[in-house]
């Protein structure tokens, strides 16, 4: 669930905020670091749960017209196809992610208004009506791209989601592109045929776990012995001016390659010049990537690079 990308970018939000933060202690930073990716992890069950509850809303307005005293035709003849979605259908039937979202509390039968307010906004899109008035039953795939866009462009713009999430978690708000974009890898790697792989454990093994806490560690107690490798490979420039982000994106490369002898260096480089085209300045990606490739020159020249493992020894 949490990869090594994510803990990557939930080091640098991290350490950024505890080099900032008087009186916080690397214990109680770390201790931040672990509550936040656990907060992530609890925020794509709750997001991806969200579809079962919002259909579940829908069939309770299906059944509560039927009963009127005088129901007209539409009560009594609705069109279900909403309600109906296999794919829909399938993520309520998961039984992990079912279990998961139970004993964490984190479905949203009790948002009544909320899903009463997300349901009206859904079925007055143009993505709603279009996908209800299809002739004849939908396919499976029907339902799936259905779903996909209700989270790529729907959940986005929706305020009000927004707002349900900041009342419920401070570290949710700034989570949810990351969170919808883990959910639309799950929901296109679903099946018909099969129940999908949709819950997820905190780590998928323990070696990331590991590698969090001694990436996080090793990042701050090397931080201020970087400076000068950094500084002479920057030409003309000198820290104070270079964008505060930029030098702790380059820190946290430098530590991995050097602490993490199973990792190879261009992917250690891909991941964080990749980081630095979303949390750095624009640009940003190219200027970090001319100095880490003149550090790392540096650093193997003075054969301060080594790597262990399947086709890692004596990497160029």
């Amino acid at each position: 669930m949490i990869t090594r990308r994510l803990i990557r970018i939930k080091i640098l939000q991290i350490v950024f905020s505890y080099l900032f933060s008087e009186g916080k202690t690397r214990y109680a930073a770390e201790k931040e670091l672990f509550f936040s990716m656990h907060k992530f992890h609890h925020l794509y069950h709750k997001l991806l749960y969200l579809m079962v509850d919002l259909k579940n809303y829908a069939e309770q307005k299906i059944e509560l017209a039927r009963s009127k005293k005088a129901p007209t035709y539409e009560d009594l003849h609705p069109n279900t196809r909403f309600i109906d979605n296999q794919v829909i259908r399938q993520i309520g039937e998961n039984q992990q992610l079912q279990a998961f979202v139970e004993k964490n509390k984190l479905d949203w039968s009790q948002q009544r208004e909320f899903l009463r307010d997300l349901y009206a906004h859904l079925t007055e899109t143009r993505l709603y009506q279009d996908y209800m008035s299809q002739e004849g039953a939908s396919t499976y795939e029907d339902d799936k791209t259905f779903v996909l866009r209700i989270y790529d462009t729907i959940l986005p713009e929706f305020e009000g989601l927004f707002q349900q999430l900041e009342e419920q978690s401070i570290y949710w708000n700034d989570e949810v592109e990351l969170v919808i974009s883990f959910i639309l890898k799950s929901v296109r790697n679903l099946h018909q045929e099969g129940p999908g792989e949709l819950y997820f454990p905190l780590f998928k093994k323990q070696e990331d776990q590991e590698f969090a806490e001694r990436l996080f560690r090793k990042t701050i107690e090397h931080y201020q012995e970087f400076d000068q490798l950094i500084e002479g490979n920057s030409q003309n420039w000198d820290l104070e001016r270079i964008a505060f982000m930029d030098i702790l994106i380059m820190k946290m490369a430098i530590t991995e390659i050097l602490e993490f002898s199973s990792i190879p260096t261009k992917v250690t480089l891909d991941e964080y010049i990749e980081i630095a085209k979303y949390y750095s300045t624009e640009k940003s990606n190219v200027f970090i990537n001319g100095i880490l490739d003149k550090v790392i020159a540096q650093l193997r020249s003075e054969d301060r690079i080594h790597k262990q493992g399947r086709g890692l020894i004596g990497e160029v």
